[in-house]
């Protein structure tokens, strides 16, 4: 492979890459390059490892996706928006996300050493901005730790309330640290087997739903259709009447559906310095995500609509288990009996999983920070295993938060916090937008988008739908507290916004720097894209390609 030149083709040096990036990585390597470490420069200590596999990759962020919000949180939003607003809130919001995966792929594809919302930022726009998106999702992906634990802790009580939710918390918080602490490729297997229970649970859900559609469920004596549509109605109306208030049920409904796919996107990118050959694995994902949840989540959305009125009581009932999901409530209306068990089960997995997965993404951002010199070094330790494990000894004192549920006035304030996480996921879609548009400006100046790996969709203009559309879903997330206004509701819609607003201008007057962005000709694109080129290379030629159809059709899926 020929050489970088550390020429732009504008013929402008680029004073921040360092083109001349060493390449130990020889031919004789091709046979052993599952086991490639990625090596600190700056200290010579073994760094993290590529232990995770492309049906792992594959499935990791959208078992994150596919959680208590589809489930269970589905059925708040169905009872408040009803059946048209919900799917047009999915529907909509999946175009959102297609772009922002897409983003997410073509950067993490193409210098995929670190795939950090964080670390992208510090690339290709401003370190202040890093720091601060850093600082928001490791807080983020924390909360949502102790927010899915506790979850699944009361999961359990829909069996028995004779043992404390405490020792449940105990176990399954144990259970995540000790996956955490060992080997990535660990994490890995049980989040492909976490993920793919959920998937068939949601398969046979909608095609459930298809035979409860026709009738066939053993209380039905006429064909179900779309009744609940016409009666009670599409919508819920809860907020105005006519068409002000269809509209406004359709936007809840896309404001209620963000918090179903916050941070998921995300986790195809954390994976990538950990991945192996990440750039065909990320790339599978990345294209495949968008599909898989427009067929999950869209289809999930129909099926809840046609089985479930709007106006059931126990859409209503608050409960976190079972009993509150809209599946269980309308196959138990025609009859099925014990699939409620089933569900419950396949739940408590689900939070298990996505608690699991924020645990990985928590310890890798916080990872991400030490290494850029934010957080104490102490913080970039790793073990023989490629484990950052004073990063996740930290998560794990964190995740001890999730003791706050045990009393309901500590509950109280837990939930508070966990709310003030979602707008957090929110902020950190429009930096994905903003951090493409300044990369894609870089890769036309430095004539290089011929070498990506991963095409963008719509090039900039998906960016500048995705950073708009959610822009104004941030400044309209807490909207409805302004119908009847409530304090502690709008503090926790909003409050995210300053806080983002003070890391940022925090570390810019902590390192006087008050650039607002690298200039387009010093943005860093070259430095890493060799090796990066010459690792593909060497996976594409140790992996043989498969000569069946069985092998031909696997390899297509996973």
């Amino acid at each position: 492979m020929s050489s970088i030149s550390p020429l732009s083709s504008a013929g402008q040096k680029n004073s921040k890459a360092d083109y001349y990036v060493s390449n130990d990585l020889g031919e004789s390597s091709a046979g052993i390059v599952d086991d490639i470490e990625l090596q600190d420069l700056d200290t010579g200590e073994a760094g993290l490892k590529h232990g995770l596999k492309s049906r792992h990759v594959q499935l990791i962020a959208l078992g994150g996706a596919i959680g208590t919000g589809l489930f269970i949180g589905s059925g708040a939003t169905l009872a408040k928006c009803g059946p048209a607003g919900l799917l047009t809130g999915y529907l909509i919001l999946v175009t959102v996300i297609y772009f922002i995966m897409n983003q997410i792929g073509v950067m993490v594809t193409y210098l995929p050493d670190h795939g950090e919302v964080s670390e992208i930022a510090r690339r290709y726009v401003d370190p202040s901005l890093a720091f601060a998106t850093g600082a928001i999702y490791v807080y983020t992906f924390l909360i949502l730790l102790c927010s899915e634990i506790s979850a699944a802790a009361i999961v359990i009580e829909y069996w028995t309330t004779k043992v404390n939710v405490a020792v449940w918390i105990v176990i399954m918080l144990a259970f995540i640290i000790l996956l955490n602490f060992s080997a990535v490729k660990y994490y890995g297997e049980t989040e492909f087997w976490f993920a793919s229970l959920k998937i068939f649970l949601v398969v046979g859900l909608i095609i459930l739903g298809v035979v409860i559609f026709f009738g066939g469920g053993p209380n039905q004596h006429e064909v179900l259709g779309f009744h609940y549509w016409k009666d009670p109605g599409a919508f819920a109306i809860h907020l105005s009447h006519g068409n002000t208030g269809k509209f406004l049920d359709c936007w809840t409904g896309v404001i209620k559906s963000g918090f179903a796919f916050i941070v998921s996107p995300e986790l195809v990118g954390v994976t990538a310095a950990e991945t192996q050959n990440p750039r065909r694995n990320i790339s599978k994902a990345a294209s495949r995500f968008i599909w898989r949840l427009m067929f999950f989540y869209v289809l999930g959305a129909l099926v809840i609509g046609i089985i479930v009125s709007h106006t059931n009581p126990k859409l209503l009932s608050g409960s976190s288990d079972a009993s509150a999901s809209p599946f269980v409530i309308g196959i138990q209306n025609v009859g099925i009996k014990v699939l409620n068990h089933i569900i419950n089960a396949v739940i408590l997995t689900s939070a298990l999983s996505a608690g699991n997965s924020f645990f990985y993404a928590g310890s890798r951002y916080l990872f991400s920070m030490a290494e850029r010199g934010e957080v104490p070094k102490v913080f970039k330790r790793v073990n023989k295993y490629g484990v950052p494990y004073v990063c996740v000894a930290f998560s794990s004192v964190v995740g001890c938060l999730s003791f706050l549920n045990v009393s309901s006035s500590s509950a109280d304030v837990f939930n508070w916090f966990s709310n003030m996480c979602t707008i957090s996921g929110f902020i950190g879609w429009i930096i994905v937008g903003i951090s493409f548009l300044r990369f894609s400006k870089a890769i036309a100046y430095n004539g290089l988008y011929d070498r990506l790996p991963y095409k963008p969709i719509l090039g900039p203009y998906g960016a500048y739908y995705s950073i708009g559309f959610i822009t104004i879903v941030c400044l309209t997330n807490g909207y409805e507290v302004f119908f009847d206004f409530n304090g502690p509701d709008f503090v926790a819609a909003y409050i995210t916004l300053p806080f983002f607003a003070v890391f940022y201008f925090g570390h810019k007057i902590w390192t006087r720097n008050w650039a607002w962005g690298y200039p387009i000709e010093e943005i860093d694109v070259v430095s890493g894209l060799e090796k990066a080129e010459k690792e593909q290379e060497l996976y594409e030629q140790s992996i043989p390609k498969p000569t069946t159809i069985g092998g031909r059709l696997l390899d297509w899926l996973l």
